[in-house]
């Protein structure tokens, strides 16, 4: 079996009591008999399992495919290692069993050797340009053709994932602009496919999406003018993923509240938060792979993985949709597994159907976490 993305830095599964458990196993959607020992599932049985579960439906641990432990609450300085590991832990508690750590400006590798936090797949640090995003947040360039190197230190870094940010404010225009030349993105996305990583790149507007899509991307955080600028069929050309962070979309209009200087902005970003709903469903049916991620850190709150999935229930994207969005397809996405035969024992388990009403996964009736009973 290959081992996913992540798993030399996981640390050692640790030795519990084998566990039983009997449950509708999604998204197959049979009645089996799961055993659970040294961190891993078993579809054959282990004598001696203590049975945690005689009923109920068993999901694959949740994805937060965009999140920051390791942004201090409420700002954007460097958590201390101790806040980041709280931040993990309220993820946890909101069934978030994998994440996607979107970038931060701390070294936050020693919480994936911690057991009892969920998986951490890495990105290193956000890449910009100096004055052109959140001052101290990421990598701050003078120079545009310093992308190439600064990609190639990040994908070292990391888990196999860089994060660019594609385009912010340009107080010189009063809105939105790309950060990059379009030569030296698809230059960046090579250096970081050379290097075995993907690129993901934080977008709001239209215009630095072309560019983006050329380039060869592999996923789009936001995403929120793919729509307006008519390119949400070249992304499912191109099998390029989104991650709409439909519960920090919510924010757009404070954010354009507060940009009384900026008027052309403000009026964008609450256009682009009137269209968000619209865009998902056109992704939807375009063929656009769509998963979950909060952009939890900072002014998200962490553990509202289930906050973000009734969004996009509420967006138009079926339950069950919802589901494999944030569970087992973009476990797959990311290098991980469904409940197979000795795959890693990361599940929830919930008294009712989660495909029925994606917001029965608020409240899980057992966490189950590298093997570990946890809730």
């Amino acid at each position: 079996m290959t081992e996913p993305q992540g798993s030399s830095q996981d640390g050692a599964e640790p030795s519990e009591p084998a566990l039983h458990l009997r449950c509708v196993v999604l998204p197959d959607g049979d009645e089996r008999d799961l055993w659970v020992q040294h961190g891993k599932v078993w579809h054959t049985p282990v004598p001696g399992a203590r049975t945690i579960a005689e009923s109920g439906y068993a999901l694959p641990g949740l994805v937060d495919a965009h999140c920051h432990p390791g942004i201090g609450t409420g700002d954007t300085t460097a958590a201390t290692l101790g806040e980041a590991r709280e931040q993990a832990i309220a993820d946890r508690e909101g069934g978030t069993l994998l994440v996607r750590d979107c970038g931060v400006p701390m070294d936050n590798s020693p919480l994936q050797s911690q057991p009892d936090l969920p998986r951490i797949i890495r990105a290193g640090r956000h890449i910009a340009l100096a004055k052109r995003y959140i001052p101290g947040l990421g990598i701050e360039l003078d120079d545009p053709e310093l992308l190439g190197q600064a990609v190639a230190e990040q994908a070292a870094a990391g888990d196999g994932w860089v994060k660019l940010v594609g385009d912010w404010i340009d107080r010189s225009v009063g809105d939105l602009a790309p950060l990059w030349p379009d030569g030296v993105l698809a230059e960046a996305v090579r250096v970081a496919h050379g290097a075995g990583a993907r690129v993901t790149a934080h977008v709001f507007g239209e215009d630095a999406l072309p560019g983006l899509l050329e380039a060869g991307v592999d996923c789009l955080e936001h995403a929120t003018g793919l729509l307006s600028a008519g390119l949400v069929d070249e992304a499912a050309r191109r099998g390029v993923a989104v991650v709409p962070t439909l519960i920090n979309i919510e924010t757009f209009p404070a954010i354009a509240d507060q940009a009384r200087k900026y008027p052309t902005y403000a009026s964008h970003m609450r256009a682009l938060h009137a269209g968000a709903g619209e865009m998902v469903r056109a992704a939807l049916e375009a063929g656009v792979p769509i998963y979950t991620g909060t952009d939890a850190g900072g002014t998200i709150a962490h553990g509202r993985i289930a906050d973000e999935m009734v969004a996009l229930r509420d967006a138009g994207m079926p339950d069950e949709r919802v589901l494999g969005a944030a569970s087992w397809s973009a476990r797959e996405w990311l290098g991980y597994h469904r409940l197979d035969d000795g795959t890693e024992a990361d599940l929830l388990v919930f008294d009712r159907d989660p495909r029925a009403d994606v917001g029965v996964v608020r409240t899980p009736a057992r966490v189950v976490l590298r093997g570990t009973v946890v809730r």
